[in-house]
């Protein structure tokens, strides 16, 4: 209804409305046969339905109107809208529309009288058309206010919140088919929306599990359940040539009343934070190998066992195979860099670790027997070069390259190694040997991230794999002197000896036993123990040795003997060392005993019987300040003294006055020859490899035997 002239300003509590432009030509759509169910758009806006006459009176009152206004059909039929109407303006409004049949559309709100009597807004749309003989008929629509703005309210929030959302958003019908996509969801695919609609959901992709994302879709259409955080990986029209990574929600749709409508999702792609996450995890992983390689390499000074844990600290973390060789003239212990002339590299296999899906590969790399064997191509070129080797993809023209022989490259193929690092073990400057570690074809090729984690964990290793070296070297020399003073054991009928030493698992020390020959036929048993390890722990137990063979020729009892020995310890700085020396005289059957600190001596009588000599307490030798005593004690035909050194008796986790009885109870029984006591003695240790180094010896007094 037009406003007449000379109204006055609109009152937006009585009403509100415009003229209608024309009605805009349709375009063509797609025609559905099928009959769309009830529990639409129009029925949640609850449209009344109302015909008037030319003169406003009503004609036709729908179920509509009556539901909407609470007036019967039978009470208005007949009545003039306007009676209906507030007073005042909308009234006068309406009369004004009504006098001018065939005028243009009207829409607007006005107040209506309920049939409770309050008044209540409206909002409503009249054309004018013709009746069945050209009479004139007005058709009015309406709907209450609240339904209208509440739902011009959601579709308007609901617009704009699909149209900005940076969430790519589609909807999609009971069969897949595109309905709708938001311009973020057009972006995501690189197609506008005109070609996504009626297209079905799988031709837009490329690449995707396309079975189980139409799964999950059809499962929220059917259950009614959201499915939340879905991931989901393909390629799009908009990028075919790269993976990306979706997160996913999917929802389905109702229209009011509850009928399914169809299904949303809701995409974001997370391809960017996915291999952010990835990368953290994978330096989380790096970090965590590197700190378990410190933990687990280099737990002992044993190059066999260094490079085994080594090894070991990448299977299967970092690859599925894993090999580490050691330059034959490092295991040699030649100095310096070994000299790589032309040719292949002479190597020696210490460590070969293999996963379970891997042990095929195992058979490449056989561990040597103590002979270098000539290094693959690539191992020599890595230990020439001192520069590391990323092998992305092998095939089998590339394998002989890190296999030994044609065997080896067979044994690498059947396991499916395709790709392959090896890494120089470079410690103090020089090149020890090289790690060759293997991929087969359950895992990803090596990167460069691999490739800095390999080194990484390679010149840590190197360090521990050269400390062992070194060690290797010092304990070999400390072995060689210790053997060059081991004394020459006198031949005769007088006293029998018997001598073990055994050098500790992780280093010789400064352990000794000697026997001299002195005047009258006496004998001089020593046993000491320099404190320390080592070639320095050698070099003074033999400056000891040879002082005592010296003062030994004077003559000298035993404890004068051990009060020189304790200033010549004094004049070496911080030495600290103990020793026991013993004159055993065969013929008067008897032996004179001093210690410096050191542990009892156990005396076997011919009977058996065996018992723990308890000395006089002394220090030891470099202490000073304290004079040494004797102790002269019988030493009949048959009776059999045991000197040793604290590595025989001392274990950690016990007292050492439970060492000492055990080795009393293995000395205590019949006599038996001294080679097979110290044989026996040895046995009863609770470790087969002594933590310290071990010194034995057993005299006896005009054996038997």
């Amino acid at each position: 209804m037009n406003r007449p002239p000379g109204d006055g300003p609109r009152d937006p509590e009585q009403e509100t409305g415009t003229a209608s432009d024309p009605v805009a030509p349709r375009g063509p759509g797609t025609v559905h046969d099928a009959v769309t169910p009830p529990g639409g758009l129009l029925d949640t806006l609850a449209i009344a339905e109302i015909v008037l006459d030319g003169a406003g009176r009503v004609l036709l009152w729908g179920p509509g109107a009556e539901r909407l206004f609470g007036h019967r059909a039978d009470a208005v039929t007949g009545r003039s809208v306007v009676d209906l109407l507030g007073p005042g303006r909308p009234r006068r409004l309406t009369a004004d529309w009504l006098r001018r049949p065939g005028g243009p559309d009207w829409s607007g709100g006005l107040p209506v009288r309920f049939a409770d009597g309050l008044l209540r807004r409206a909002e409503f749309r009249a054309q004018w058309t013709a009746g069945p003989h050209g009479e004139p008929r007005a058709l009015v629509i309406a709907a209450g206010t609240g339904t209208v703005r509440r739902l011009e309210t959601d579709l308007a929030l609901s617009a704009g919140i699909v149209d900005q959302s940076p969430l790519s958003i589609a909807l999609l019908d009971a069969k897949l088919r595109w309905i709708r996509a938001n311009p973020a969801m057009e972006e995501l695919t690189g197609l506008p929306a005109d070609r996504l609609t009626g297209r079905r959901f799988g031709e837009t992709w490329r690449g995707a599990d396309l079975t189980g994302v139409e799964a999950a879709l059809r499962r929220v259409l059917a259950t009614g359940e959201p499915l939340l955080g879905q991931h989901t990986t393909a390629r799009t029209l908009a990028d075919p040539g790269h993976e990306h990574i979706w997160s996913v929600s999917y929802y389905r749709v109702a229209v009011p009343g509850g009928r399914t409508y169809g299904v949303a999702a809701a995409a974001l792609d997370v391809t960017e934070r996915e291999q952010a996450v990835a990368e953290v995890s994978a330096a989380r992983e790096r970090l965590a190998v590197i700190a378990d390689a410190g933990a687990r390499i280099g737990t002992t000074l044993d190059l066999a066992t260094t490079a085994r844990e080594l090894a070991a600290v990448t299977v299967p973390r970092l690859a599925d195979l894993a090999a580490v060789d050691i330059l034959d003239a490092v295991l040699d212990n030649e100095a310096g860099t070994p000299s790589l002339r032309d040719g292949p590299a002479l190597v020696r296999t210490l460590a070969a670790v293999a996963r379970a899906a891997a042990r095929e590969g195992r058979a490449a790399h056989p561990l040597s027997d103590g002979a270098g064997h000539a290094a693959p191509d690539v191992v020599t070129d890595v230990a020439r070069e001192a520069r590391p080797r990323l092998l992305t993809r092998l095939g089998s023209e590339q394998l002989p390259g890190i296999a030994r022989d044609e065997d080896a490259a067979a044994a690498l193929a059947r396991a499916g190694v395709h790709s392959a690092l090896v890494v120089p073990l470079i410690a103090r400057g020089d090149v020890l040997g090289t790690l060759t570690l293997s991929r087969t074809r359950e895992r990803r090729p090596f990167d460069t991230e691999d490739l800095a984690l390999a080194g990484e964990l390679a010149a840590r290793a190197a360090i521990s794999v050269d400390n062992a070296r070194l060690y290797g070297r010092q304990r070999d020399i400390a072995l060689i002197l210790q053997r060059s003073l081991r004394p020459q054991l006198p031949e005769g009928r007088d006293l029998d000896v018997a001598l073990r030493y055994l050098p500790a698992v992780s280093e010789a020390g400064g352990d000794w036993a000697d026997v001299l020959r002195l005047s009258d036929g006496r004998f001089g048993l020593v046993v000491g123990d320099v404190m320390g390890k080592g070639v320095h722990a050698a070099a003074i137990m033999g400056q000891l040795r040879s002082t005592i063979r010296a003062l030994a020729r004077l003559d000298l009892p035993p404890a004068e003997l051990l009060g020189h020995l304790d200033e010549v310890v004094r004049s070496l700085g911080t030495t600290i060392a103990t020793c026991v020396y013993a004159v055993c005289d065969p013929a008067a059957g008897r032996c004179t005993i001093a210690s410096a600190g050191h542990l009892p001596p156990v005396l076997v009588q011919p009977d058996g019987t065996a018992d723990l000599l308890r000395l006089p307490n002394a220090v030891p030798l470099g202490v000073g300040g304290v004079p040494f005593t004797e102790d002269r004690r019988p030493l009949p035909d048959g009776a059999t003294i045991a000197l040793f050194t604290d590595g025989l008796v001392e274990e950690r986790d016990a007292p050492i006055d439970e060492g000492l009885e055990a080795l009393r109870a293995l000395l205590e029984g019949p006599p038996a020859p001294l080679e097979e006591t110290c044989d026996r003695v040895l046995a009863g240790r609770r470790r087969a490899t002594p933590a310290d180094d071990v010194a034995l010896l057993l005299a006896r007094n005009h054996t038997p035997y």
